[in-house]
């Protein structure tokens, strides 16, 4: 059945029977474009940067939603959209009727930053490659319907610099890049199939230590050891884990601890990221940590400065409305998606999705993507 040859009588009648043919019109779509959605992918991995020095990727995936290779109507394209590094390409259907509803806003994330020194190993190339490849598999969908839509339908997809540190999608928020969206999905690569993943709140902190140099032979007793005061909140932190929570994870790195042997070190720095599964169990841990660092600091006379980043990263909350439908969708092409009892047991990362759903029910009521 084509979606023209719907059945009448009402609405849900004219979109519902149509919605198989749909989906395969979103699954031809994907294989239509697998050639150009591969190269995007292998370009931005072959050239990976870091976070808000995306240029390349940026370039890279405009001309993609520019290209006149791709099929139906052109998108309108964005470049350098609130971020020097960020872009946004949208698409709609016109609506039924001038005063008809305003349309529904679905939009698609694409990440684009590497990690230093082993590159794309997350594989935020692939998360651009989904991304855009969901979102032309939508758009082929709805120029497949008889115009006008039985509901106009706008497409935006974003390009968010900046996951792996600074926050680039937190900065885009606070912009009003995400403002009047009804939905927002996102995919992340992974070894499983899962709907959902526990990511969790997550903060980063820069620690300091001031200082004095002194000839570790000749006087060490004029020197103040900053390298001691690393030494020591690290080890503070490994003593802290014993009453920390299972769920609790710190981690972090000593920066810069000292020039040579024979110089007692002035200054050190270190870096750190704190997780836990919720704001609230985050900010306990914050403050435990920092009063590691504090007493480092007062044990061997330091100054301590401690700076958390920019934007901290908040825990997602599962959506069980669209996990179902995303796994029932996914059976059916036969993916295979791990236990509930494996993602409730594991604990992941952060990677700032958003599932925005200010206006999810008026969705799900209208049928238009998922059954």
């Amino acid at each position: 059945m084509k979606p023209q040859d719907a059945p009448q009588g009402g609405p849900a009648a004219a979109v519902l029977p149509a919605l198989g043919t749909l989906k395969q019109r979103a699954c031809e779509s994907v294989e239509l474009n697998a050639e150009l959605l591969s190269a995007l992918s292998r370009d931005i991995w072959s050239r990976p940067e870091l976070a808000y020095e995306e240029h390349q990727a940026h370039d890279t995936m405009t001309r993609f939603f520019s290209s006149g290779e791709l099929p139906g109507a052109a998108w309108a394209v964005q470049p350098r959209y609130k971020l020097s590094t960020a872009f946004r390409a949208e698409w709609g259907t016109a609506a039924p009727q001038a005063e008809g509803p305003r349309a529904l806003r679905v939009a698609f994330l694409c990440e684009y930053d590497a990690l230093p020194g082993i590159g794309h190993a997350c594989g935020h190339n692939l998360i651009a490659e989904v991304g855009a490849a969901a979102a032309l598999g939508l758009k082929a969908a709805l120029e497949s319907l008889p115009q006008p839509a039985p509901t106009a339908v706008q497409i935006t997809v974003l390009g968010t610099p900046a996951e792996e540190q600074g926050g680039g999608k937190i900065d885009l928020i606070k912009a009003g890049a995400f403002d009047g969206l009804d939905v927002v999905f996102m995919a992340h690569p992974s070894q499983e199939n899962a709907a959902y993943l526990p990511d969790v709140a997550e903060h980063d902190v820069t620690v300091k230590y001031y200082g004095k140099a002194s000839h570790a032979a000749a006087y060490p007793w004029e020197g103040v050891n900053a390298l001691d005061a690393a030494v020591l909140a690290y080890n503070n932190l490994s003593v802290l884990r014993q009453q920390m929570k299972p769920t609790w994870r710190v981690h972090g790195v000593i920066k810069n601890g000292g020039v040579k042997p024979n110089i007692i070190p002035s200054y050190t720095e270190l870096e750190f990221y704190l997780r836990a599964p919720s704001m609230k169990d985050l900010s306990v841990l914050i403050e435990k940590v920092e009063n590691c660092f504090k007493s480092a600091a007062l044990a061997t006379g330091c100054k301590v400065e401690i700076k958390g980043g920019e934007n901290d990263y908040y825990n997602v909350l599962p959506n069980n409305s669209l996990q179902k439908a995303y796994k029932e969708n996914g059976k059916k092409l036969g993916i295979e998606f791990i236990s509930e009892d494996c993602i409730l047991n594991g604990l992941s990362g952060n990677f700032m999705p958003l599932t925005l759903v200010h206006e999810f029910n008026r969705l799900v009521s209208q049928r238009v993507l998922f059954k």
